[in-house]
């Protein structure tokens, strides 16, 4: 397998997993949110990835909620599971389960915890390939690993049989956007491209999608990447300015971390002032419950024109 054997492209939410304020799972919710992707025009989501907090959850919960998901989205949009493990009998688990209930592919990370040897990330996937035998995702998440997929550890996972895209989410820009130009033709390539960086990348090389943290902006995530299919750059340049304005007031260097909580417990706050379906976070994340920090965000979508002062108050 490679690029050409799957149609994926545009923008990907990853999606965040529901959960009560009492910890249960809350798939209802977790529902509502694929739906309303799909309504907004999304073109694919990542299930029970970081945004997902597939870290907290059984794996029974896991496969509860790639079932969800994938019957929520009924093909209006591609679905891709993370099966990340420290396991490869697991990963081999949850991807056949999150397959045989209609996924469109999974997604998985060198394990966590271990820091991995280039020779045995190489020697992972090749496993993981051998035993899954679908479409599979790179998950490059160096803060969740301890490992960054450089660019010449992504030339070699390109070139496994069932790798066919890689999801980079490397602090390193430089390093991104040589992997993008060493692998995009044998891989899809998601990543920082809706930038203003990103988009000349896009004018003069290609590229192919981004994962992003849930979709804060609603249908301007996945219109930027409509706009660039038509080749229409002027508004995909407006996007990426504000992108690259909106990103340092809420998020740390690198991503992995907001300036008001926890990724997942930021997102979630967020969303709820967008009135998007998010749930709550579960143990051993907490929630954002300082008030001061929840109006500095708001007042941060204010700024951005995000929210409006009816909508915040």
């Amino acid at each position: 397998m490679n690029r050409d054997d799957v149609d994926w492209a545009g923008y990907f939410p990853a999606v965040v997993t529901p959960f009560t304020e009492s910890g249960d799972l809350d798939l209802d919710t977790l529902a509502a949110l694929i739906d309303q992707y799909a309504e907004r025009g999304m073109h694919g989501a990542v299930i029970n990835g970081t945004c997902g907090e597939w870290f907290s959850q059984s794996a029974d919960e896991r496969k509860a909620v790639a079932e969800t998901a994938v019957a929520a989205a009924a093909g209006r949009l591609r679905v891709l599971v993370g099966c990340t493990s420290n396991r490869a009998e697991n990963v081999q688990d949850l991807a056949s389960h999150a397959l045989a209930a209609g996924a469109d592919g999974v997604l998985a990370s060198p394990p966590p915890y271990i820091k991995l040897f280039p020779d045995e990330v190489v020697a992972w996937y090749e496993d993981i390939s051998d035993r899954v035998k679908a479409p599979l995702v790179v998950y490059n998440w160096p803060h969740g690993t301890g490992i960054d997929i450089g660019s010449d550890l992504a030339d070699r996972l390109a070139d496994i049989d069932s790798v066919v895209a890689i999801k980079d989410s490397t602090p390193d820009a430089d390093q991104f956007f040589e992997t993008s130009r060493r692998v995009r033709d044998r891989v899809r390539v998601f990543g920082p491209y809706m930038s203003a960086r990103g988009v000349e990348v896009l004018r003069t090389e290609g590229g192919d999608g981004f994962v992003g943290g849930g979709s804060l902006n609603g249908r301007p995530d996945p219109a930027f990447w409509e706009d660039y299919w038509r080749g229409d750059f002027a508004p995909m340049q407006e996007y990426a300015e504000r992108a690259d304005r909106l990103f340092p007031k809420l998020w740390l260097p690198g991503g992995w971390a907001g300036h008001f909580g926890s990724y997942q417990a930021q997102l979630k706050a967020l969303m709820h002032m967008l009135d998007q379906p998010a749930g709550h976070v579960r143990s051993p994340r907490l929630p954002v419950t300082d008030p001061a920090k929840l109006e500095a965000m708001r007042a941060i979508l204010l700024e951005e024109g995000m929210l409006t002062e009816k909508a915040a108050a």
